[in-house]
């Protein structure tokens, strides 16, 4: 249990530089004083840090379940000030905000739902935080909601990549006390 808490919080936090990155690096097409998209559907265009955001939505709440509450909320602040550091000048407030509110909102939704079922309250949870998070990332760092739909299926299709190792984590690991 020890090893899949510490290997979810060094995923956590590597994610969030990682999707920061992304979204000035890494896309089929990077606009002009704007952000690197991918292709998340089709005729649907997200910036590219999306996938990295649900992964580490999930990933907080494999922290949580393997050392608790606490561990869980220390791992939003550090992801937190983390995303703070890297992001470039003009995202580090939109994406220093947009991961703290998400995050917390997941933390909300997961924290009573988790004794009913890791998977369900994963699911939820990320469901819950891939939306606070796209609606307040694109709204400070971009000043529209143009990608909205974008970011929503870009993380979701993160979090159903990641059901399979929150199964093997729910085999692996007793429901937290």
């Amino acid at each position: 249990m020890r090893a899949i808490g510490i290997a979810s919080f060094i995923g956590f936090l590597a994610c969030v530089p990682l999707a920061n990155w992304m979204i000035g690096h890494v896309g089929t097409v990077c606009v002009p004083n704007g952000p690197c998209l991918i292709p998340v559907a089709p005729g649907l265009m997200a910036p590219s840090g999306v996938l990295m955001v649900g992964f580490a939505l999930v990933l907080r709440d494999l922290v949580q379940r393997s050392f608790g509450t606490m561990a869980g909320l220390v791992a939003v602040l550090i992801g937190t000030a983390t995303s703070s550091f890297v992001a470039p000048t003009e995202l580090v407030i939109a994406s220093g905000v947009a991961f703290l509110l998400s995050e917390l909102a997941d933390f909300a939704v997961y924290t009573p739902l988790q004794r009913r079922g890791l998977v369900l309250a994963v699911v939820a949870s990320s469901g819950v935080g891939l939306v606070v998070d796209s609606f307040v990332f694109l709204s400070l760092a971009f000043h529209n909601l143009d990608f909205i739909a974008g970011q929503i299926v870009g993380k979701a299709w993160a979090v159903a990549i990641s059901i399979p190792l929150v199964r093997m984590v729910r085999r692996l690991t007793p429901v937290p006390g």
